[in-house]
């Protein structure tokens, strides 16, 4: 689904991304993990074409989309959501994500008709059924909680239907039981839609619940790939990132 082959990025004299080869089967879970400055958000830039590689492909369904102009990148079946979201404040839920659907699907000249197309509709419907924001459609999206604005943002993401869907710090800013909650969600969401899902987390304990498949990086460069037994398990993860078993985990982050 999707490949990353001997990715590069240079800034000057700084490698951010350094030879980066990944693998993200079609249907897999994975996270993304490692010390502040290793990559990661730098990684999800260059699949988003919001960084063009220096050199190294992003091939995705057998294309090398390495370069391409993020618009393009989405339409290919690539979708993100942000640490920050990216949300429509003036607008209400419903309308955000209505917003959303009609611009991928190409009816955005409706967008403020009083009766918006009934796929529009159906599909705004569904989204805020499987994202359970329900209760909070017709508030202002400015005016909701946090954690609903980050879910808010995810659905966005959503609502241009990815084959594959990037989480750059899905649950930044929660609580601890708000972020067990948006976990749940995003595996929810993960499940229900059979897409390729790949986030980026800095609570060890979230990614070893949720993730199928995690890839540490350090100074830009991948230092394991595995399941979380195999990554808790790994001496140079434990020394570079982890920390002792004694050491608090979230602390090392």
């Amino acid at each position: 689904m999707l490949h990353l082959d001997h990715l590069v990025k240079k800034f000057g004299g700084l490698t951010a991304t350094d030879d980066v080869t990944l693998d993200f089967p079609a249907g897999s879970l994975s996270a993304i993990i490692g010390p502040n400055g290793a990559g990661k958000t730098t990684l999800f830039n260059q699949i988003t074409g919001h960084l063009v590689p220096t050199s190294g492909r992003i091939m995705f369904d057998g294309e090398n989309i390495s370069g391409l102009k993020p618009a393009a990148i989405v339409r290919k079946g690539i979708g993100r959501a942000f640490q920050v979201a990216s949300i429509f404040p003036s607008m209400t839920v419903e309308e955000a994500l209505a917003t959303a659907v009609s611009a991928h699907n190409r009816t955005a000249f409706q967008l403020h008709s009083a009766f918006p197309p009934l796929n529009v509709r159906h599909q705004t419907e569904e989204l805020l059924a499987l994202l359970g924001m329900e209760p909070v459609a017709r508030s202002l999206s400015g005016e909701i909680s946090h954690g609903d604005q980050k879910l808010l943002d995810v659905g966005l993401a959503l609502a241009l239907n990815p084959k594959v869907l990037l989480l750059d710090e899905p649950a930044a800013g929660m609580g601890p039981e708000e972020r067990w909650q948006m976990m749940d969600t995003v595996k929810h969401l993960w499940k229900s839609r059979n897409m390729t899902l790949i986030f980026i987390e800095h609570d060890i304990d979230l990614v070893f619940k949720t993730a199928e498949i995690i890839h540490v990086l350090r100074y830009g460069a991948v230092l394991a790939s595995g399941k979380a037994h195999e990554i808790r398990g790994n001496p140079e993860v434990i020394k570079a990132y982890l920390g002792s078993e004694t050491d608090t985990v979230k602390d090392a982050v």
